[in-house]
């Protein structure tokens, strides 16, 4: 190590009207007689990432990090209008349950929030009415049942000339008057809201069934309402028209309200991002009706949208974003917003290399939602940091070289 020895050469004092005003000491190094090359600084000799923007970074760090990993590539971006929405059922998704005949409701099955299939009995009603049109069709039954064999009997007796031929015509005209009343019996019942199955059993149907109706979901949902107990009078002239509601969330409605200058940008068949405060859950619809009367009061129209719902998270009366996409374009390079970090005063994205990242300033386009588009410094195809990136941004303040 160089040695560098100083000696005091002189001080000067100025001194005017008794007052010093400045101390001038100077010290001439003295050499020793060896030349050392000067010792750079630490801070000289510091480099940091940030010179050349490369991270390494293994695989098990990533994993560490929980540093999601995405390749940029070609997507969609739009100019939105944004508009207040509700969630609503869907009209052609709710039954309400009713009975087409006068009872009591004997049996109750199904209850308020009760997941139910389409034609499951939901509880049964006795009701004297189904009794009697059950009787009237074993009745009917049983006379067609015995009308058509003889019928065929006289066709066989009239064919070998055993009887006369007015006979067979006669027996015939029985046959076709008795299979009428029989069917006749039969729309009865299905007019009382039984199946085919449930006719067709009911000639060997025991016998305290018959007064019984099930009453059976029409469609496949979920158990909203239950409006009858036990007991509960039911049918044309009782308090209860209705037994049960029944909702199937598999698809829900976004209602919106447009306002009467912005309606000319809004069509069916658009897309409409579904947001709800709070939520981090975000749903596509499309817009299905677009209303072409205005309301009189607010001077705007109804929007309804369809979504999409197997999981149930969008539930009916919840109050909505909706950002209905008027005009779409397609980009070359679209990231995830979370890719993109402010370093040093630009937007950059850490690109994946073989030994870690590389950072690389991009410049940015349309934003859409979460996601932006890139519009130079990003190729299709390069896999880019879209989650927990800014520890990568933390990485590169770091010094490689410790003080």
């Amino acid at each position: 190590m160089a040695l560098n020895i100083y000696r005091l050469g002189f001080t000067v004092v100025v001194f005017a009207a008794g007052v010093a005003f400045a101390t001038l000491v100077l010290r001439v190094p003295v050499s020793t007689g060896k030349t050392d090359a000067p010792v750079a600084s630490k801070a000289e000799t510091r480099t940091s990432a940030s010179d050349k923007g490369e991270i390494p970074v293994d695989d098990e760090r990533i994993q560490a990090a929980e540093i999601v990993l995405s390749d940029a590539g070609p997507g969609t971006v739009a100019k939105r209008l944004v508009v207040p929405g509700a969630i609503i059922p869907d009209t052609d998704r709710i039954a309400r349950v009713t009975v087409k005949l006068a009872g009591t409701v004997s049996e109750l099955r199904k209850n308020i929030g009760d997941e139910v299939a389409r034609g499951e009995i939901l509880g049964m009603v006795e009701s004297r009415e189904v009794a009697e049109a059950r009787s009237e069709y074993l009745a009917a039954k049983l006379s067609d049942d015995l009308q058509q064999e003889l019928t065929g009997r006289d066709k066989g007796l009239a064919e070998g000339r055993a009887i006369p031929e007015q006979q067979y015509l006669k027996s015939r005209s029985a046959a076709a008057q008795s299979r009428m009343r029989f069917d006749i019996a039969r729309q009865k019942l299905l007019a009382l809201g039984l199946n085919e199955a449930e006719v067709a059993a009911t000639p060997t149907a025991p016998e305290g069934t018959l007064r019984l109706q099930a009453v059976r979901s029409p469609i496949a949902g979920r158990v909203i309402e239950r409006k009858v107990e036990i007991g509960t009078a039911v049918g044309r002239d009782s308090q209860s028209p209705e037994l049960f509601v029944i909702v199937d969330l598999g698809k829900v409605w976004i209602e919106m309200t447009v306002a009467a200058n912005d309606l000319a940008s809004v069509h069916e068949g658009q897309t409409v991002r579904i947001s709800v405060a709070g939520d981090s859950v975000v749903g596509t619809a499309k817009v299905r009706f677009v209303n072409p009367v205005l309301d009189k009061e607010t001077r705007s129209a109804r929007v309804v949208a369809e979504i999409d719902n197997p999981d149930r998270i969008w539930r009916p009366g919840a109050f909505v974003t909706a950002a209905i996409a008027v005009e779409e374009r397609a980009v070359p390079v679209v990231v995830p917003m979370t890719a993109v970090q402010s370093v040093a005063g630009r937007n950059a994205v850490f690109v994946r290399t073989a030994d870690g990242f590389r950072k690389r300033d991009v410049v940015l386009g349309q934003r859409d939602g979460a996601s932006v588009e890139v519009a130079s410094g990003l190729k299709s195809g390069e896999r880019v940091a879209t989650s927990n990136s800014f520890s990568l941004k933390a990485e590169l303040s770091k010094p490689t070289d410790e003080d």
